[in-house]
């Protein structure tokens, strides 16, 4: 007669053996990976390496490596920073560009004509990512890590974009080089906000996006898709 201990070993065995279940189509995945392939270097040449230090731009290197691990934590990571900002700035003031509303002014370079086709044609990731990082979370679970872990990545790529990086106004070598990258600045490429000291408005984001942006769409996220600790 198997003894518990046997019959534990034996079902742990054949967890081990049973193959591993894919939770992403390949095709999503080779299809995001030829994405990436053309964008990386066009935008490297065209705007320099700084340019990845959007939150935008850093989601794609986190979805990236979410799609082929299939890993919930880094595709909740991804979701709880840019789905709202993308979602409700972007795609917000590109429609409003289109009916010919003044919103904020994000999509700004996206009709300007002196900016190749092509170049901003790959920034229409920015309308479906949020939907794509929606279907991940769907199909891997949110992960409630992600609220500190994407805090943690854009108090970071704040801080060097506000001690390092070029500042609004400022006019780089390269005319397509960011400036005021992650708005450190302000929402105006073209000046800083007068608002409030430069500081004062750094601080302000360092609270504000978590307490205002990323809070509430782990809440949500974390509300419709399960709420779990590991991946």
């Amino acid at each position: 007669m198997k003894t518990i201990n046997s019959l534990e070993t034996e079902s742990l065995n054949l967890a081990a053996a049973a193959p591993r279940v894919t939770r992403i189509p390949l095709v999503a995945k080779l299809a995001f990976t030829s994405f990436m392939v053309v964008l990386v270097p066009v935008y490297w040449s065209k705007y320099g390496p700084t340019n990845f230090l959007y939150f935008c731009d850093l989601a794609l290197f986190v979805t990236m490596a979410a799609v082929w691990l299939e890993n919930g934590l880094l595709a909740s990571m991804a979701a709880v920073g840019i789905i709202l900002p993308q979602l409700v700035l972007w795609c917000g003031d590109f429609v409003a560009h289109l009916i010919g509303i003044e919103f904020i002014g994000m999509t700004d370079y996206m009709f300007d004509a002196t900016r190749p086709l092509f170049l901003r044609g790959l920034s229409f990731f920015h309308g479906w990512l949020p939907f794509l990082l929606l279907y991940l979370v769907a199909r891997l679970g949110y992960d409630r890590r992600a609220l500190p872990a994407w805090t943690g990545v854009a108090w970071g790529a704040m801080l060097v974009s506000y001690f390092f990086l070029p500042p609004a106004g400022a006019h780089p070598a390269n005319p397509l080089a960011p400036v005021n990258v992650d708005y450190v600045y302000g929402f105006n490429d073209a000046a800083a906000q007068t608002w409030m000291p430069g500081w004062a408005w750094l601080a302000f984001l360092l609270i504000a996006l978590p307490a205002l942006v990323f809070f509430p769409t782990h809440r949500l996220l974390g509300r419709f898709f399960g709420s779990r600790t590991a991946s």
